[in-house]
């Protein structure tokens, strides 16, 4: 899946210095130490630009941006409700 693949760059680029280190999907950025709270502003400042998604605060919960199958997740969920709306 494309979107995942591009948080999964994203990250590895940005916050693991390109190495990889086996990071699952499912792994938890914050268990991990891969991302604090700094960098959740990244990722969601990368999300909003890359994806055209709107996070709101509400968002900004570990459900949604916790790890790559988190913010896939999120993101799928965003487009589905824009494109309903539209």
């Amino acid at each position: 899946m494309q979107i995942g693949k591009d948080i999964r760059h994203f990250v590895v680029q940005n916050f693991l210095f390109g190495q990889d280190r086996d990071l699952s999907d499912e792994d938890s950025f914050f268990e991990q130490g891969i991302i604090d709270s700094t960098g959740v502003l990244e990722l969601v400042a990368f999300v909003e630009e890359h994806f055209g998604i709107k996070v709101g605060d509400a968002d900004l919960i570990p459900e949604n941006l916790d790890s790559i199958q988190a913010v896939t997740a999120f993101i799928q969920r965003q487009a589905s409700q824009n494109r309903a709306r539209a």
